[in-house]
């Protein structure tokens, strides 16, 4: 009995923000697994219902992944001859359309919420991200919020770090130095991140270095810690500026480019006036 259920699971991933490539048996010919019509949906780790399985859905499988892997966005329609190409026993023919669904979202977590903050949410709210935004100060949030901009009120900041998705981003950019810190010491214990930028100069950068070497942090683990952040191309003290230099920053991440030289003077002015905004 073939599992057929794939529009729960696409439901699901859209919340989640997960990509996928939808497979659908456009037309067959011959002896088949499965009839025109049939759907299946890939993710990079996952199948949902079945397009008859063998080497077809291996194949099948394949292909989608690759274009996962690659950010494909484009339909993809091609055929297949079961005993020819495949060595299948069925021995007629599919023709298979490959639709990606989706874009997968990276998952940012900002402790501040500051002018900065504020400002930065609107940039990343129109980007691939679903946004964990966290502060003590209810007062501090606005009263509506992007979809994919989950609040979280806090007690606790630096124990919400342990509770975060692996391989997440994460900005540091809150009121206060020592928590600053106590974020910093926690993002970077854990180990994971894709991402980690803390607000301020080098100056900070500096002492924050010195204290966690003291507490046996190794200087692999130190310059997992971007300080200061965003793109000097982008120089600027208004809140607006700043998000867009830092917004510019993330971008390069998840495109998988090489962050730029950090010590260029002007980030380090800007990034001073950035804390006090913060």
């Amino acid at each position: 009995m073939f599992e057929d259920n794939w529009i729960d699971p696409l439901a699901t991933l859209k919340q989640r923000g997960e990509a996928c490539i939808m497979v659908t048996v456009l037309e067959h010919h011959g002896s088949t697994p499965r009839d025109s019509g049939t759907k299946m949906l890939v993710t990079q780790d996952k199948l949902y219902a079945t397009i008859g399985g063998g080497h077809l859905e291996h194949l099948a499988t394949k292909m989608a992944r690759e274009m996962l892997d690659s950010g494909k966005d484009s339909l993809v329609v091609e055929r297949f001859d079961l005993g020819a190409r495949l060595g299948q026993c069925c021995g007629g023919s599919a023709t298979l359309m490959f639709e990606p669904i989706g874009q997968s979202l990276q998952h940012l977590v900002v402790f501040g919420a500051g002018h900065v903050a504020k400002a930065l949410l609107h940039v990343v709210a129109t980007l691939p991200f679903r946004v964990t935004w966290i502060d003590e100060r209810d007062e501090q949030f606005p009263a509506q919020l992007p979809d994919n901009v989950t609040k979280l009120l806090s007690d606790d900041p630096v124990g919400d770090v342990r509770d975060m998705p692996a391989d997440s981003y994460y900005l540091v950019m809150t009121h206060n130095h020592q928590l600053d810190f106590d974020l910093a010491k926690a993002i970077l214990k854990r180990g994971d991140a894709k991402y980690f930028g803390l607000i301020g100069s080098q100056t900070k950068k500096k002492r924050f270095q010195y204290r966690l070497r003291a507490r046996d942090f190794t200087d692999t683990q130190i310059n997992q810690m971007i300080c200061p952040i965003g793109i000097s191309a982008v120089a600027g003290k208004h809140p607006a500026e700043i998000a867009i230099s830092v917004a510019g920053e993330l971008i390069a991440i998840y495109q998988g480019r090489a962050l730029e030289n950090k010590q260029k003077p002007n980030l380090v002015q800007v990034n001073s006036d950035i804390a006090k905004l913060a």
